[in-house]
């Protein structure tokens, strides 16, 4: 196996289809740069920048620069609203005064380092997140699927290389080999069983049948597992490994590549059942399809909308829906990577998945819900923490009271995500609501503001009075009076979800938790802020606009923003009930189509 000659022989058919989707798009492949790979959040301090790549398919990079701290910011379209380059064609019916597009604007998109631990996990039974060991982080914005922010290098074609002979050495261990091999091979030359094997891995890993040409060339590697070569192990399993070494490495495994049947409009395209079942698993599962779905899609099921819906339904009821249902809702509010002490965060994580699952899962309910919630799910030390009645049994449902919290805004988790400066950030607290919740873009700061440092005044003490000072600068005023008001009014709740009546370490500057969310009105507290956002009637339709951003794998683009409007619209007839969101999604002509995005 480690003889170079027979590795480089296997892996010239994926590392040249890797580079031909690179060259075919952009020219050549570009080196590693400071800007690539990277994960600095929009909203959570630090700059996220590039514009590039996507390999798979001609893509118009809605990229840009943008950069947050502590005068606060967040920038270009993925923070929210539709001010992405592009255009979306498609004729439709109108809602808001918008046209819907029949179809809307994809590419092939790569799989993302979460998405590639989730397969060979589902497939080879690989538990161990080797993606994540090998390859640089990708980039949240807030999501880590923006295919306009992927790039292709040297770096990652090294880096896979790496990935795919860790994971084929592993799969092939004795302890391991009968998870990846369903035959007990004869000998070194049994080639019904490297057969049978090949066809196995290749299905799921392509997530569609091979064909008798891919079979007959993947065979073509026992040879090296038969010849007498004392370089290379002389074993059946050395020609299964330099296999699973090549698949993963293959465009069609790295890549979601669509190419559906043109329609009567020629830019629209009609997704076969197998890419429909990998729109399908990768939305709900963040993986590849089952056997099962496999299945249905070889049975021509999943073009038709009741078996859509009927597949959909058997996936949200496997755990892997909850885990990919947390992921979003981590990304989306924030809080995938916070501050805090292991045992602490494990406790804010099951508070916030116990929510979640109550509302999405366990006992459907207005999705709204999430954010008016009168109880949450606490431990002893949580508890303690809110200074709330200890649960039951160590641990389960207890009410907030009048503690003045309610729902997910509530919890330590969110609180702590926009921090900054080792205590909360009024400003960042405040590019949470306008962006996350509210879909509003905030404009970056002047180019001579340093958002590295803390706003300060001179002799003040008090946050209040050293944030005050970015509403005495006629360039930051504008702006910031549209964001500090909504961070004031969480105040009184630090970054580990405390409450609070002074600055931390300064008991002569008091903490009221007023505040006031512009257009909406005054509000104390995290249940005040939910209920208004409620109110508002803007908070569903930006999360249909985050989910669709998701699902799309970038931010909506202009000409779009009438699918949000029918979705949010179907949202609100479904009484906001989030399985049915998905389903109806699911099962809409719009998950079945695609529409080739413009030549760059």
């Amino acid at each position: 196996m480690r003889a170079a000659s027979p590795r480089r022989w296997s892996l010239e058919r994926s590392l040249v289809g890797l580079c031909c989707v690179v060259y075919g798009c952009h020219g050549s492949i570009e080196q590693p740069s400071p800007s690539a790979g990277g994960s600095n959040e929009p909203g959570a301090g630090g700059t996220t920048s590039g514009s590039s790549a996507t390999g798979g398919s001609s893509a118009k990079s809605t990229g840009g620069t943008n950069s947050s701290g502590g005068s606060g910011t967040t920038g270009g379209s993925a923070a929210g609203g539709s001010s992405a380059s592009g255009t979306s064609g498609g004729g439709g019916a109108q809602a808001g005064g918008s046209a819907v597009p029949t179809a809307l604007e994809s590419v092939g998109r790569r799989l993302t380092r979460t998405e590639l631990d989730n397969v060979v996990r589902d497939v080879l039974g690989d538990q161990t997140a080797p993606a994540s060991k090998y390859l640089t982080e990708d980039q949240y914005t807030p999501f880590d699927n923006d295919y306009t922010l992927q790039r292709a290098s040297q770096a990652l074609v090294d880096s896979l290389s790496a990935f795919a002979e860790d994971v084929a050495t592993r799969a092939v261990a004795a302890d391991h080999r009968a998870k990846v091999v369903p035959c007990t091979p004869s000998g070194a030359g049994d080639t019904k069983c490297f057969e049978q094997t090949v066809t196995a891995l290749g299905r799921r890993l392509f997530r569609r049948p091979l064909t008798q040409d891919e079979i007959a060339s993947y065979l073509t590697l026992q040879a090296f597992a038969t010849e007498d070569n004392p370089a290379v192990p002389h074993d059946f399993y050395t020609g299964i490994a330099l296999v699973l070494e090549s698949m993963l490495q293959d465009p069609e495994f790295l890549y979601r590549l669509e190419i559906g049947t043109p329609s009567a409009d020629a830019a629209v395209l009609a997704l076969d059942d197998y890419e429909i079942a990998t729109r399908l698993s990768f939305l709900l599962w963040g993986s590849t399809p089952d056997d099962a779905l496999l299945d249905a899609a070889k049975a021509s099921r999943l073009t038709d909308p009741a078996g859509r819906r009927a597949e959909a339904e058997r996936l949200l009821g496997d755990q892997r829906a909850r885990d990919a249902m947390h992921r979003f809702h981590a990304m989306w509010l924030g809080y995938r990577a916070i501050p805090g002490s292991a045992d602490l965060l494990a406790s804010f994580d099951t508070e916030t998945k116990h929510l979640i699952d109550r509302i999405v899962f366990d006992e459907p309910a207005s999705y709204l819900t999430l954010f008016t919630s009168t109880e949450t799910y606490l431990d002893d030390r949580l508890a303690d923490q809110y200074g709330l009645p200890h649960p039951t049994g160590g641990a389960g449902w207890v009410s907030y009271g009048s503690s003045g919290r309610a729902g997910i805004l509530s919890h330590g988790s969110v609180l702590a995500a926009f921090s900054k400066f080792s205590d909360t950030s009024p400003t960042q607290r405040g590019i949470f609501v306008q962006t996350r919740l509210l879909c509003n873009v905030v404009s970056p700061p002047p180019a001579n503001v340093n958002v590295d440092q803390p706003p300060s005044a001179p002799d003040a003490v008090c946050k209040s009075d050293r944030y005050a000072a970015h509403r005495t600068s006629s360039s930051c005023a504008n702006c910031h009076s549209n964001l500090d008001p909504i961070g004031f009014g969480l105040e009184a709740y630090d970054i580990g979800g405390r409450f609070r009546t002074h600055d931390d370490g300064h008991p002569e500057c008091p903490v009221t938790g007023d505040g006031e969310l512009p257009d909406y009105g005054t509000f104390n507290g995290p249940a005040e802020l939910g209920q208004k956002l409620v109110d508002s009637g803007k908070l569903e339709h930006c999360f249909v606009q985050e989910f669709l951003d998701y699902a799309l794998g970038r931010p909506l683009r202009s000409g779009e923003d009438g699918v949000v409007d029918a979705i949010a619209s179907d949202f609100k007839d479904q009484n906001y009930d989030a399985q049915s969101l998905l389903l109806d999604f699911i099962a809409s002509d719009r998950f079945a189509l695609r529409r080739e995005e413009p030549a760059p």
